[in-house]
């Protein structure tokens, strides 16, 4: 007999459009190249996209609810209705978590650390839970946010990159770290056993943090299936990086070679952005070029395992963010044709089947 088998690994590309329905309350409209309106999930499969991220705070009342579990849903469900795969990002938050902050949220304050361990899966399966019930199943779950310097700060704060203490141990708060992962890890997996978990570190580049941070979760016994990264040049450059554009991507990329050979787990860039300047054409130009060499570096110089590649908020004004990639009359600027681009490319460059032929 024979089958048809794919040969072709998924690569994704996606956009974290998480303000979409508080920017839909505000009265604020998006738009495509030729000015038709368009609903942001909408837009963005228009564009080449085929995935959305969507992060989501434990109890965000004193933020208009917004990104609470319910907002998520309705996000969601626009997705799957487009066909279009769904990454859920857990702050374990009420509000922004990163590598500056990663605040406890007001209902879990004063909890010990075995109690805020049944905090974070009980999160985890209530968020995960609502969205089966209403049949969406995530093709990927982020258990933090930047979790470059630990999370649920201060039972898990990583402090001035304190891994071990003097006698070459792993500190408490790096164990307790390493808990918080694996108590979201195995809640994810109770809920949706198919979804690939993501632990999500910032400045891709630096395989100093890398190494150690999930060198502290694998021998304390959390696991992931995906190596997730950030990568903003514009930032990067802004904190006194000397080098190129170029310089830095390469070096992204063989982090992801390096961390890929010794953990055995894919990668993604689940968050980047470039500058948008209305009044200055070549910024976006610019930033055209340089998210398709992000693009193309991914899908070839990684042996096929970097997955994809998620824009963080394009369609955010430039005065509300200064690396969407949309202008202030809701259009989306050149950066986006990057996307667009590199889905033409997977399209007419990729092999999509090959046929294996058996007898029995």
């Amino acid at each position: 007999m024979c089958c048809l088998t794919a040969v072709a690994d998924v690569f994704s590309l996606g956009a974290d459009i998480s303000w979409c329905t508080e920017m839909e309350q505000k009265g604020q409209k998006l738009f495509n190249y030729l000015g038709e309106e368009r609903e942001a999930t909408a837009l963005m499969k228009e564009m080449g996209l085929d995935a959305v991220r969507l992060r989501v705070w434990v109890d965000p009342k004193e933020h208009g609810g917004w990104c609470g579990k319910d907002d998520v849903l309705t996000k969601a469900l626009r997705a799957k209705e487009l066909g279009m795969d769904v990454m859920v990002d857990f702050h374990y938050s009420d509000w922004w978590a990163d590598p500056g902050k990663q605040n406890i949220p007001a209902a879990w304050a004063g909890h010990k650390y075995k109690q805020m361990l049944t905090d974070v899966a009980q999160h985890t399966t209530e968020v995960l839970q609502l969205l089966k019930d209403n049949g969406v199943e995530p093709r990927w779950v982020q258990v933090g946010n930047e979790t470059s310097n630990g999370m649920l700060w201060p039972l898990g704060h990583i402090s001035n990159g304190q891994w071990k203490d003097e006698g070459g141990k792993w500190t408490k708060e790096a164990r307790q770290y390493a808990g918080f992962v694996k108590a979201g890890y195995d809640a994810v997996k109770a809920v949706c056993p198919k979804a690939l978990v993501i632990v999500h570190l910032d400045n891709g580049y630096d395989d100093v943090l890398y190494n150690n941070n999930l060198d502290a979760l694998k021998e304390n016994g959390a696991q992931w299936d995906i190596i997730g990264m950030s990568l903003y040049p514009f930032w990067t450059f802004k904190a006194g990086y000397e080098g190129t554009v170029e310089r830095l991507m390469g070096e992204c990329i063989r982090n992801m070679n390096m961390l890929t050979k010794k953990y055995g787990t894919d990668v993604m860039i689940v968050e980047t952005g470039y500058k948008v300047a209305p009044s200055t054409p070549e910024v976006m130009e610019e930033g055209r070029r340089q998210l398709a060499e992000l693009i193309r570096l991914c899908r070839e110089k990684t042996a096929g395992h970097c997955k994809g590649v998620f824009y963080w908020e394009p369609t955010c004004r430039p005065s509300m963010y200064e690396l969407g990639a949309f202008g202030e009359d809701g259009k989306p600027t050149a950066i986006m044709r990057a996307f667009t681009m590199a889905n033409l490319q997977s399209v007419y460059d990729r092999p999509l089947v090959t046929l294996h032929t058996s007898v029995g």
